[in-house]
C-alpha cells in the first residue's frame, strides 16, 4: 500500500504542476492511510515530487514513514479526512485564476462546461484567515466550511478539492482552475454573460463529469505527463 500511495501522490503532484498549479515549493496532495495521510515532503515543488519525496504524516503531524520535513499545512489534509469518511484524498494548491476569482467575491458561475462539475450549489468560501492552515483547529474550520462539497475556495490563498480517491480529487482541482479561468475570460469581454440554470447544470454534470469520464480524464493527464 505504501509504495502504491507514494507513486500515486507523486504522479498527481506532477500532473498538477503540468496543469498550472505549481507555485514554487508550495501546494500538496494526499492519500488517506489508516495512520493519517501520504503527502509530499516540504521544500519540493509539485513538479519535483518522486515517490521517495512522499511520506506518511499522522493526525498529530508526526512523520511516521519516509523522509524529509513535513508541510506545515498538513492539518488541511488530516482534518478533512477525519471529518469526511467518504473522502480518500485531498488536494491543496494555489492556481492563479481560482485565487483571482475567489478574491473578487464573485460566485463561480457555469459559463462553460467546467464549472458544472461543482455548481450548484455554490462553492464554499473559507474566509476566517488567508494565512497558512497550520493548526488542527484551523484545519477543522476548513473542513467545516467544505461541508459535504467537493471543493472550497480558501479566499486570498488557494483551493482545496477532495474525492473518493486522488485521481478524482486531482481532476477536480484541474477542472476548477479551468472553470475560474473561463469565467474571468468571459468577464474580460464585457457584455452580458450567460450561464446554465440549475437543471441544465445537473444534467451536464452527469453527462460530462460522471465517474467513467473522470477516470478517462485522469488517464489522459497521465498520458500527457508521460509524453512530456
Amino acid at each position: 500500500m505504501s509504495d502504491d500511495a507514494r507513486d500515486l501522490v507523486a504522479t498527481a503532484s506532477r500532473i498538477l504542476a503540468a496543469q498550472g498549479h505549481d507555485d514554487l515549493i508550495w501546494g500538496h496532495a494526499s492519500v488517506r492511510d489508516d495512520e493519517g495521510c501520504w503527502i509530499k515532503s516540504a521544500e519540493w515543488s509539485l513538479g519535483e515530487v518522486t515517490p521517495k519525496r512522499v511520506h506518511l504524516v499522522d493526525g498529530a503531524g508526526t512523520v511516521r514513514a519516509g523522509d524529509g520535513p513535513r508541510h506545515s499545512e498538513y492539518p488541511i489534509h488530516t482534518e478533512i479526512l477525519a471529518a469526511r469518511p467518504d473522502v480518500g484524498a485531498v488536494v491543496h494548491t494555489h492556481p492563479p485564476h481560482a485565487v483571482a476569482l475567489a478574491a473578487t467575491g464573485q460566485p463561480l458561475r457555469p459559463v462553460s462546461h467546467a464549472a458544472n462539475m461543482f455548481v450548484p450549489p455554490a462553492v464554499p468560501r473559507f474566509t476566517a484567515t488567508a494565512d497558512l492552515i497550520v493548526t488542527p483547529e484551523l484545519g477543522k474550520q476548513v473542513a467545516a466550511e467544505l461541508g459535504d462539497a467537493s471543493a472550497v475556495f480558501l479566499v486570498n490563498h488557494g483551493i482545496v478539492t477532495v474525492g473518493p480517491d486522488l485521481q478524482t480529487a486531482t481532476v477536480r482541482a484541474v477542472v476548477l482552475e479551468r472553470a475560474c479561468y473561463q469565467q474571468l475570460l468571459t468577464q474580460a469581454f464585457g457584455g452580458w454573460p450567460t450561464w446554465s440554470d440549475p437543471v441544465e447544470s445537473a444534467a451536464k454534470r452527469e453527462h460530462i463529469y460522471n465517474e467513467r469520464a473522470v477516470g478517462a480524464v485522469w488517464d489522459h493527464l497521465v498520458r500527457q505527463l508521460a509524453a512530456a
